[in-house]
């Protein structure tokens, strides 16, 4: 299936990741990247090494590397509620 819209031909790349069943997967993705950026850049404004977020969430500093890595998808939503709660900031999620 195709579609001109302005120009351009053929699917958009949301589609295409559709048809590859590969759609969830991918925001899951980039949803957890961008996360990652935000709580990295949360953490260079106040100046918290990943040591000192550690010890702020009584945790390791190998469990602060897994939940900053943007491909580590294993990360629970209270690990990431505790975090940005860490760097003065709230998570919010919702649904469309």
């Amino acid at each position: 299936m195709t579609k001109r819209e302005k120009g351009r031909i053929g699917q958009s790349f949301e589609d295409f990741l559709q048809e590859q069943g590969r759609l969830e997967e991918s925001t899951q993705q980039a949803v957890k990247r961008v996360i990652a950026y935000q709580l990295l850049a949360a953490m260079e404004d106040q100046n918290l090494t990943r040591t000192a977020l550690a010890e702020k969430l009584q945790t390791s500093r190998s469990q602060i590397n897994r939940l900053l890595d943007p491909e580590n998808a294993g990360v629970t939503l209270e690990a990431l509620s505790r975090a940005a709660h860490a760097v003065g900031r709230e998570l919010q999620l919702e649904l469309r």
